[in-house]
C-alpha cells in the first residue's frame, strides 16, 4: 500500500526564486486560459494545446508542472460550475511553484534549478530533515513564505483483529470497539472558535469587496490555524489506538450533508451556519492518510439508521431526553453517540472483505426423508420425496450479536 505525507516549513524566498514563482504563475494562467477557450480539462489534451504557448526560457519540467497545476484548477472549476453556473473565470493569483523533477536535497539544503546549470538554495530546518530521513521526496511546492515537501513510503496493511467504529458529531467524536470499549473526544472548543470568528466577520460593515476579501481571508486563516491542531490531535489518537490494538477503523459514508442546510429549508441562519461549518470531511481526510501511513485498514459503511437502530437487538429505538435512546424491544437505555459508534463498528464486521462466519450467507437444506405438510381446506397433502426436492432451499442471513 502506497502512503503519502507532507511536511511544511516557513522560509524567506530569495529574489531569483520570486522571479521563478512569478513566471510559473504566469504559465499556469496561460494554460488555464487555453483550457477555458478550448473547453478541455484533460492533462494530455491540455499539454498538446498549451505547451507551445509557454516560454522556451523556462526549464521543461516547470512547464509540465504548470500544465498539471492548470489541469487541477480547470477540473475544480468544472465541478463547481455544475453547482453554480455563475462561477467566475478561474485565475491563479498567488505566487507558487510545484515540481516533481529537478530538485535535490543535499547537506540540509534544497537545490532548485533556476536556469540551465544555475541553482538557488533553500535551507531546511531540523524538523523537516528529521521527518525526511530515510524517505523518498516526491514533489516540492513553494510559495513566497512556505515550503512543502511531499514524501512517501510503501506500507503493508495489517489484518485487523477487530474494528473501531467512529461516530462524528458537531461537538464530539465517539469511538467504540468490537470489545465494547467506548471513548469520547470533545470538539466543543472547535465549534466555539468557529462561532466566535463568524460573529467577528458578521460585524464587518464596509462596502468594499476587496477589503472584505482581505479581512475574511485573514480571519479564516487564523481560524484554520486554531482548529487544525484540535482535529489533528483527535485523528492521531484514533489512529494510534487502532494501530496499538491491531484494529481496523470504520467510518460512516457521509454524503450530501450540505444540501440539508441550504437557505430555504426552514432552518435559522445561525443553525445553518453552525452545521455547514462542521469539519467532518477534514477529520475523515486526516484519519484516512494517517491510517494508510500506519497500515491500518479503513472501511466505510452506510450512515442510514446508525443512530436510530438499537446496537443490542437491532430494533428501532425511540428518542428520550439529553441525547439518550430507549429501545421498546429490549428495554435498553442507550447514549445516542455510543449507540451509533457501536452500530458503525458492527457494520465494519459485516462489510469487511473477510467477515466473521456469522455474517456469511448460509444455505439450510432439509433432510431427504423430510415431509412437507400443506393444509388445503382443512385437509392434508403429503408430497413425495421428488416433489419436495423441487422446493427451493431457504437462504437465511444470520446476524452476529454485538
Amino acid at each position: 500500500m502506497f502512503a503519502v505525507k507532507v511536511v511544511r516549513q516557513r522560509y524567506q524566498a530569495p529574489a531569483d526564486l520570486l522571479r521563478l514563482l512569478d513566471e510559473f504563475k504566469r504559465m499556469v494562467n496561460i494554460c488555464v486560459a487555453v483550457g477555458m477557450q478550448e473547453n478541455v480539462s484533460s492533462l494530455k489534451t491540455l499539454s498538446l494545446r498549451s505547451y507551445r504557448h509557454l516560454s522556451r526560457d523556462i526549464l521543461g519540467y516547470y512547464r509540465l508542472g504548470a500544465i498539471s497545476t492548470a489541469t487541477r484548477i480547470l477540473r475544480n472549476h468544472r465541478s463547481v460550475r455544475r453547482k453554480n453556473p455563475r462561477t467566475r473565470f478561474p485565475y491563479a493569483r498567488k505566487l507558487m511553484l510545484t515540481t516533481c523533477y529537478g530538485f535535490k536535497i543535499k547537506d540540509g539544503l534544497l537545490r532548485l534549478p533556476v536556469k540551465p546549470r544555475q541553482y538557488t538554495y533553500v535551507k531546511l530546518n531540523r524538523h523537516s530533515l528529521q521527518v525526511l530521513s530515510g524517505l523518498s521526496v516526491r514533489s516540492v511546492t513553494l510559495t513566497p513564505d512556505s515550503l512543502s515537501l511531499t514524501y512517501s513510503k510503501e506500507t503493508i496493511e495489517v489484518k485487523p483483529e477487530g474494528y473501531l467504529g467512529v461516530d462524528r458529531n458537531l461537538d464530539n467524536v465517539t469511538i467504540a470497539s468490537t470489545d465494547k470499549a467506548v471513548r469520547t473526544f470533545d470538539l466543543s472548543t472547535a465549534t466555539r472558535i468557529k462561532s466566535d470568528y463568524r460573529n467577528v466577520k458578521s460585524r464587518f460593515k464596509r462596502n468594499d469587496a476587496r477589503i472584505r476579501t482581505r479581512v475574511f481571508y485573514k480571519y479564516g486563516r487564523n481560524q484554520l490555524n486554531r482548529i487544525q491542531p484540535i482535529l489533528h490531535s483527535v485523528s492521531k489518537s484514533i489512529v494510534d489506538e487502532a494501530r496499538t490494538r491491531r484494529y481496523g477503523i470504520v467510518l460512516e459514508r457521509l454524503t450530501g450533508l450540505r444540501k440539508l442546510y441550504r437557505r430555504g429549508n426552514g432552518q435559522s441562519r445561525n443553525y445553518r451556519a453552525r452545521m455547514n461549518s462542521w469539519s467532518y470531511g477534514e477529520l475523515q481526510r486526516q484519519i484516512e492518510y494517517k491510517a494508510r501511513w500506519e497500515g491500518v485498514r479503513v472501511i466505510y459503511v452506510p450512515a442510514r439508521n446508525t443512530s436510530k437502530r438499537c446496537s443490542i437487538c437491532g430494533y428501532k429505538t425511540l428518542e428520550s431526553t439529553q441525547r439518550r435512546l430507549w429501545c421498546p424491544h429490549c428495554g435498553a437505555i442507550l447514549d445516542r453517540d455510543e449507540n451509533a459508534a457501536r452500530n458503525i463498528a458492527a457494520g465494519g464486521l459485516r462489510f469487511s472483505p473477510n467477515g466473521p462466519p456469522g455474517e456469511a450467507m448460509v444455505e439450510e437444506r432439509e433432510p431427504k426423508n423430510a415431509t412437507l405438510v400443506l393444509t388445503v381446506d382443512g385437509g392434508k397433502l403429503s408430497p413425495t420425496t421428488d416433489d419436495f426436492q423441487s422446493v427451493r432451499p431457504r437462504l437465511n442471513r444470520t446476524r452476529t450479536a454485538y
